[in-house]
């Protein structure tokens, strides 16, 4: 099989037939990646929601190196052989992702100092890279109450930007989704049927696909700030998910358990709720060592021992200037 050649930002890569600019970026690195808010490389069919990883092709492909006419979401569009494609060298990009940033913070409540999302929320890390200091929306912002869809998940629509992730989730690692978007337009929101209705051995996994704090851990909430944890590789043995997640301590106890997510805040292996929910012991887990925070974020500026190493550094990372 010939591979094709892309070039991204004037970084060039060969990949293989089918590979879309998203994920050819990502082989390149996080300097020329999209960020993306709503594909999840983990769930088929997620991506083509959100608009944040929107990237320009000057050139479409050696046989017709005529350019796209509009922006394409880079995480549907196949990479053909001699294409060219412009995303943080792009003016016309840049700006298109501030207005997306705006559009999904339109509704988007101010409670990041109460949100247990703050500090690994990817919508903050879009906002401080290509946010405004202030909104120019002068109508009230839609807003929901919390409720329950489980007995250990919480729902705060109002936060929800509609990515679609935890609907693929229970669309394919649960044996019956109970829960989807209802209504349409401006109105449409996540929600089940009945009250309290999600419960399956892998609804946690809803959480952790989450980019923002729509959906929270019951058993963690309000608890702590996840920066004054530290995160511990640990694993147990389980019938029912590998048994390998992140176990965020303070001091010898366990505040929470996740799922062990790469570079690009995507589960690795999703894992059952038994292991996330009812585990909370130290005696339960084989601890591996400190975890190697992948994403830039504000965990990763805590020293969790001598030889801990993280992978984002600050030369790796999209230029933000300061005014």
């Amino acid at each position: 099989m010939s591979l094709l050649k892309v070039t991204i930002d004037n970084k060039t890569i060969e990949v293989e037939p089918g590979t879309t600019i998203l994920q050819a970026a990502r082989m390149i690195g996080p300097e020329v990646a999209p960020p993306a808010m709503c594909y999840y490389s983990k769930l088929k069919t997620s991506g083509g929601y959100c608009r944040t990883c929107l990237v320009k092709v000057s050139k479409g492909s050696e046989k017709d190196p005529r350019p796209m006419p509009k922006l394409v979401a880079s995480c549907r569009t196949t990479v053909m052989d001699g294409m060219e494609v412009e995303n943080y060298t792009s003016p016309e990009v840049v700006d298109a992702r501030k207005g997306v940033t705006e559009f999904l913070l339109l509704n988007h409540p101010l409670d990041c100092p109460v949100c247990d999302q703050a500090g690994e929320c990817h919508l903050q890390d879009l906002s401080y890279e290509n946010g405004k200091s202030a909104t120019r929306n002068e109508f009230e912002r839609r807003t929901f109450e919390p409720i329950d869809i489980g007995d250990k998940i919480k729902l705060h629509m109002t936060r929800c930007i509609l990515c679609y992730r935890c609907v693929k989730v229970a669309d394919q690692l649960t044996p019956g989704r109970v829960h989807g978007v209802i209504n349409r337009g401006e109105v449409a929101e996540i929600s089940t049927y009945i009250q309290n209705a999600v419960d399956n051995d892998f609804s946690g996994n809803m959480i952790d696909v989450c980019p923002v704090g729509a959906l929270t851990d019951r058993t963690f909430r309000f608890k702590s700030r996840v920066w004054f944890l530290k995160p511990v590789d640990a694993h147990r043995d389980c019938d029912k998910c590998s048994g390998k997640t992140v176990i965020w301590k303070y001091g010898s106890e366990i505040y929470r358990v996740t799922g062990r997510k790469d570079q690009w805040g995507e589960v690795e292996e999703f894992i059952c709720n038994t292991c996330r929910f009812d585990k909370k012991a130290p005696s339960d887990w084989t601890e591996e060592g400190p975890r190697k925070i992948s994403r830039h974020s504000v965990i990763s500026q805590g020293q969790y021992g001598k030889d801990t190493k993280f992978v984002a550094s600050p030369e790796t990372l999209p230029n933000k200037q300061l005014s």
